[in-house]
């Protein structure tokens, strides 16, 4: 029996974001995580792009055909992740509530940004927009 590929798509240049797509693990029972790196060319990001999602705002996971965008893919990488080891299941404990994801991913997301802003990285633009190459 095939597993199912669990994508997430991410900015492998942004050191908070590695880290953690290093560390988070889902559950066997659900499938196979894939990593996929935002700045690279990948059907995944024609779809995502496609679908009009801006991965400099959010990491995308996609399970079966279903899309997940920034808070939506945290919390549901926390509902579908093992709750093996310290960092796991502080994953769980922070998103496994919709609303707390909600508040919390907007705040991770600046910190982010600001973080990338010092390191002087590039956006990807994968909507291609106009003067949006910049932190």
């Amino acid at each position: 029996m095939k597993r199912e590929q669990i994508i997430l798509v991410y900015d492998e240049e942004c050191p908070a974001c590695h880290a953690y797509c290093q560390v988070v693990n889902i559950r066997r029972s659900v499938g196979d995580l894939i990593l996929v790196n935002a700045r690279e060319e990948s059907d995944i990001m024609e779809e995502i792009t496609a679908k009009g999602l801006d991965v400099d705002q959010g990491m995308v996971l996609k399970i079966g055909e279903q899309l997940y965008f920034g808070a939506d893919a945290i919390h549901a990488l926390a509902l579908i992740g093992s709750r093996y080891g310290i960092l796991n299941r502080i994953n769980y404990w922070l998103f496994k509530s919709k609303t707390v994801s909600g508040v919390l991913y907007p705040v991770l997301r600046c910190f982010r940004n600001l973080l990338l802003k010092i390191l002087g990285k590039k956006k990807v633009n994968n909507l291609r927009l106009s003067g949006n190459d910049k932190f």
